[in-house]
């Protein structure tokens, strides 16, 4: 039989004192509501002998405080989105806050059930990672004085505090750094997505090709075949029908390792011969054989300047006035083996 939590009354009720004095006590008011040191320390130590748990639920029913926020992004088992939720528990946990994890699927319905759900339970502030058609329901946090801070991607006509990298920038300094080491004809392979992260990735490789007057060469592959094998064969399909190309760039890592998967299994010598670039950094891309070339995001940063922001929204009563903040942050080219000067390329498949 499980065992009955242990009540604020019941504590009153062995101790003879009343609820309210209790309640101040374990809430941290004793000194405030001239309560004695000894009577402090008798409660204190009372309630750590019977074990006593505060009701989470109610606590925040009374104070309008859970301490709880929300880290949704896309896909929580990806490693940037992981190694940031990391950092941020860190820094959250130091603040007095707790941190709830979860995954939207970059699905709108998802989005909406997750974001309903926590608003019930009284979360005090979200950090999102945006599915596409979810500005309204963002719009309606603002609106409710719910701090929201958005990562990755955001809405260019949302008011919205939000940190995201510089994808153009980062994306055109990695193909000029393709083209300057030879290869000529350079395959960019992405989602086909209109968020905004995903746009400016490709903006930025046609602005290095357009600047160096080659072609294009783009593959664009549905989010919902990413992750479910049909992205390997439409990417082999892209480099049997593209024979002249000499460069493959990937536009996140989970297309990165479908691509090295299609290179390995149907062309392995390509691996060494192709220029390879991924965006988003991973482990295994150091330890590769050849090592690949990574778009890589400063992790620590963007934690820092999620929470820069999210954290001063929490202590004010009325979010929407604050002035909102979009932090645009640097990446880092991190050159290895895949991106050497170009090497002569055999026949393909």
């Amino acid at each position: 039989m499980k065992k009955k939590a242990v009540s604020i009354k019941t504590i009153a009720a062995n101790l003879n004192i009343s609820v309210t004095t209790v309640s101040f006590v374990l809430n941290g008011k004793a000194k405030e509501k001239h309560i004695s040191k000894l009577l402090t320390q008798k409660v204190l130590d009372y309630a750590k002998e019977v074990n006593y748990r505060p009701n989470q639920i109610a606590q925040s029913l009374r104070t309008g405080k859970s301490n709880l926020l929300v880290f949704m992004v896309e896909d929580i088992s990806n490693s940037f989105f992981s190694k940031l939720a990391r950092i941020i528990e860190d820094i959250a946990y130091e603040e007095g806050y707790k941190v709830i994890f979860c995954s939207n699927e970059n699905d709108d319905e998802k989005s909406n059930d997750l974001i309903s759900l926590f608003k019930f339970r009284q979360a005090d502030g979200f950090i999102i990672v945006p599915s596409p058609g979810i500005k309204s329901t963002i719009q309606e946090l603002i609106d409710e004085n719910i701090p929201v801070v958005l990562l990755d991607r955001y809405f260019p006509d949302l008011d919205c505090n939000s940190v995201v990298i510089d994808n153009n920038e980062a994306t055109f300094k990695a193909t000029s750094h393709l083209i300057q080491n030879g290869f000529k004809n350079i395959g960019f392979i992405t989602t086909d997505s209109d968020q905004t992260q995903m746009q400016d990735r490709l903006l930025g490789y046609e602005k290095a090709i357009e600047e160096s007057s080659l072609n294009r060469h783009v593959l664009k592959i549905p989010y919902n075949e990413t992750s479910n094998g049909k992205s390997k064969s439409a990417i082999k399909s892209f480099i049997d029908e593209h024979k002249k190309l000499d460069a493959v760039f990937f536009a996140t890592n989970y297309l990165t390792r479908s691509g090295l998967e299609v290179l390995k299994e149907d062309a392995p010598h390509l691996i060494h011969e192709f220029g390879i670039i991924t965006f988003d950094d991973n482990e295994l891309f150091k330890i590769y054989n050849p090592t690949i070339t990574a778009v890589s995001q400063p992790l620590t940063e963007i934690s820092t300047e999620l929470m820069k922001l999210l954290l001063p929204l929490l202590k004010h009563e009325v979010v929407k006035e604050e002035r909102v903040k979009n932090v645009l942050v640097q990446a880092e080219l991190i050159i290895r083996e895949s991106s050497g000067a170009k090497k002569l390329v055999k026949s393909q498949f």
